[in-house]
């Protein structure tokens, strides 16, 4: 098949002026360089079906709308496997980032981005799902939160030690509480560094003892080596914390949420399910648990895309 170009504006103007000295079809085409049935069907196809005169500017705006209908459909428009792969992991919450990791992993050369997924649920293309109800941040921006410094500790992350810092070892632990409505509790979160698993307990207020008991009842059963805090005043019972689970507290520097990085990160994914103002008072400790199953189970890049529940049972 031979190649071909579309006809330019400067073209279609010289083929007015041609029409308009009288020339024919086969005149113009050796004009031009173009084939006669090529000058012909450009006649046909954009000239005033009112006037019947041919008119430049008016050819080129209906070639300009014939160009913007004719493309190739997109993938989330007709492929119904990869629609349905997709609305069912969107449904457990799973991020694009991980459902193409699985996709890759079970469609071997059938490419698949993040960013086709994201612009698929921008557009309505996936009807039974959607950005809001769906994604973790659900179509906003990333929101890093910062950190407060009431604490004056004993021990700081500087002095933790190497296996602790590399994640060599199960059982050291980063700890925060996402915070509800004024008034509404909080819940208490601990993530171990190594599996990234998470435990949680509801807290009827902020209050030192408060969180130093949703800590006993978070980590009860589970082995605990280090625990990594920030500064804030709730954590102000440090001490009698380190007496309860036999372990070693250490404070971040202040203003560094991101050397509590694993904690932070799972803190935003739990804002998926407990928006700002949710009173954790009407929360059930079994309304929890369900969403820290789906939280456990759910596959992360960071561990090669095994879930912390997964890596946890290598560890134990």
């Amino acid at each position: 098949m031979q190649s071909y170009t579309h006809f330019t504006l400067e073209e279609r103007e010289s083929l007015r002026n041609l029409l308009e000295k009288g020339y024919t079809v086969r005149a113009i085409a050796a004009e031009l360089g173009r084939s006669p049935s090529s000058i012909s069907r450009e006649i046909s196809r954009n000239h005033n079906k009112t006037t019947g005169r041919y008119n430049s500017w008016g050819a080129t705006s209906l070639y300009l709308k014939r160009r913007k209908r004719c493309r190739r459909r997109r993938r989330f428009e007709t492929d119904v496997e990869l629609i349905a792969f997709t609305e069912q992991r969107l449904q457990l919450f799973w991020s694009p980032e991980i459902i193409v990791a699985l996709w890759k992993r079970e469609h071997a050369g059938a490419p698949l981005s993040h960013s086709t997924i994201y612009s698929a649920l921008k557009d309505g293309l996936l009807p039974n799902c959607d950005r809001k109800r769906h994604l973790r941040r659900r179509g906003r921006r990333k929101y890093v939160r910062g950190a407060t410094a009431t604490i004056k500790p004993e021990r700081v992350i500087t002095d933790r030690c190497d296996a602790a810092n590399q994640r060599r070892r199960f059982g050291d632990w980063e700890g925060d509480t996402v915070s509800g409505g004024v008034g509404k509790g909080c819940l208490l979160t601990c993530v171990d560094r190594k599996s990234r698993y998470l435990v949680a307990s509801i807290s009827p207020d902020r209050g030192a003892e408060s969180i130093r008991k949703a800590f006993n009842k978070a980590l009860h059963g589970y082995t605990v080596r280090t625990l990594t805090l920030d500064n804030g005043s709730e954590f102000a019972a440090f001490k009698k914390l380190e007496n309860d689970l036999k372990t070693e507290i250490y404070f971040c520097d202040p203003h560094s949420p991101w050397q509590r990085g694993s904690n932070e990160n799972i803190n935003d994914a739990l804002r998926f399910f407990f928006p700002k103002g949710t009173d954790f008072r009407l929360v059930s400790q079994e309304t929890l648990n369900d969403i820290l199953v789906l939280l456990n189970h759910r596959p992360r890049k960071c561990l090669g895309w095994l879930s912390p529940a997964d890596v946890l049972n290598c560890c134990t």
